[in-house]
């Protein structure tokens, strides 16, 4: 099962990509996963990526299309994986159906999951983020025990910087510029399935697997 995830930033990607990855016991690729394990070791690849995020810019082709064509063809792959935060834009779909192509290989199902762009900048300026060990929070969907506290160490939350409204304005201008002519690309490969995500998360899970079991059959 080979799934790409497609939506704006805050739509629900990872999540989705979380629970869909217990389901079918696939790995689950986040691009932005391995980016903020970059930039905390503070790599070189990490530095020139966090230029990028901050400014609430997409992270260039070149910087990623190497890395996924690597993690994809490791062993725990076989079954098959979900793609989350790739491709972003056209150039990255065209690198990955070059690269699937020169691997006898090709992708099941895209999933867009929708949501407006109102809703989004509501989602992504409530998270809080702890970045000693990485739990997450929200202030109104899932607030930590003691406000501003990590429940897990103890660790004070902070706002990201990818997650300021101003940031996540210009991301999802970004988005809507760059990634959303993908919708049309996948759509002409009558690959594309559109999820409204602005519901609660168990019922958008469980149209992403009717969708996709519908697709098998």
């Amino acid at each position: 099962m080979k799934i790409i995830l497609l939506g704006g930033p805050g739509a629900g990607k990872g999540t989705q990509a979380k629970l869909l990855k217990e389901h079918y016991n696939v790995p689950h690729i986040s691009t932005g996963d391995i980016l903020r394990a970059n930039i905390k070791q503070n790599t070189e690849l990490g530095i020139e990526a966090k230029n990028y995020i901050d400014q609430g810019l997409l992270v260039p082709d070149e910087l990623v299309v190497h890395l996924i064509e690597n993690r994809i063809t490791e062993d725990d792959c076989k079954k098959g994986y979900i793609l989350d935060g790739f491709p972003r834009t056209i150039p990255q779909a065209e690198a990955l159906d070059k690269v699937l192509e020169s691997i006898n290989d090709q992708i099941d199902i895209v999933l867009n999951i929708e949501v407006s762009d109102d809703s989004i900048v509501k989602r992504m300026s409530g998270r809080r983020a702890c970045l000693k060990c990485g739990a997450t929070y929200h202030i109104d969907n899932n607030p930590p025990k003691v406000e501003g506290i990590c429940d897990v160490c103890g660790t004070e939350l902070v706002l990201r910087d990818d997650d300021k409204p101003e940031t996540v304005a210009n991301r999802l201008r970004v988005y809507h510029e760059e990634t959303k002519p993908l919708i049309d690309y996948y759509t002409n490969k009558n690959m594309l399935v559109t999820i409204d995500g602005s519901r609660p998360i168990d019922d958008v899970t469980h149209d992403i697997i009717s969708s996709i079991e519908r697709g098998l059959n």
